[in-house]
């Protein structure tokens, strides 16, 4: 049986922008839900779920970066945000508030298909399997390797699409440290300083959701000039 067609949302104000995308990733084999703007796709979240959001950033009313954060209080879709400024201070602003990608406009609908796909891909698996999971024990939290699933306690940690690619390169080598470099090849980015700032926004993210102080790290530790290590207990 074939994999169902994954389900994205297109948030964005311009209704022309809205038809073109429906249409071309239509055609490219996606489900695909459009709302105008944030209070609107509030209301669709409230009934379905989503592969993926889709998300202008200048948006009357409540903008693109907001509902980012306002969304990643309970929910761990992906989120790729659009936005017509190009100053990577704003595209980090975007990261910071969870969104996985960002794509400038003006952008050729190809580029955004293969973000789209590439954030798809890094989305966990789930795993059904009777074996014992493999654990990375954090201190109060564990990490399940198999499943890519994080806990603190009976607590489920809500990661990113990022984080949890994050997660899987450092559990695959604990102990070992990664460059920003090695971490930009592995999670399928474009090489430049751009991309390694961006992973050092992720990284200090994903601090917050294992380290009891995420500015002095115990379990992800900076390496000085060699990158960033995953120190289990």
């Amino acid at each position: 049986m074939s994999e169902p067609a994954p389900h994205i949302l297109i948030v964005d104000d311009d209704e022309r922008i809205r038809g073109l995308l429906q249409k071309f990733l239509a055609r490219n084999g996606f489900l695909v839900t459009t709302a105008r703007d944030a209070a609107h796709a509030r209301r669709i979240l409230g009934g379905l779920d989503f592969d993926l959001i889709v998300m202008d950033v200048m948006m009357p009313g409540e903008d693109g970066v907001s509902m980012t954060k306002s969304l990643r209080e309970d929910r761990m879709t992906p989120i790729l945000l659009l936005t017509a400024k190009g100053e990577t201070e704003d595209r980090i602003a975007g990261l910071e508030a969870g969104a996985d990608d960002y794509l400038p406009k003006p952008f050729e609908p190809k580029e955004l298909l293969l973000r789209m796909n590439a954030i798809l891909r890094r989305m966990p698996e789930p795993v059904e399997t009777d074996a014992a999971p493999k654990l990375l024990q954090l201190g109060p939290v564990r990490y399940d390797i198999d499943r890519g699933e994080m806990w603190q306690g009976d607590t489920p940690v809500r990661l990113t699409a990022t984080e949890a690619q994050l997660m899987r390169i450092f559990a695959a080598q604990p102990g070992e440290a990664l460059t920003r470099t090695k971490l930009v090849e592995e999670l399928g980015r474009d090489k430049g300083q751009a991309q390694e700032r961006a992973v050092d926004v992720q990284i200090t993210r994903l601090r917050r959701k294992l380290e009891e102080d995420p500015k002095q790290p115990r379990y992800l530790q900076t390496v000085r000039g060699a990158g960033y290590m995953l120190a289990p207990d």
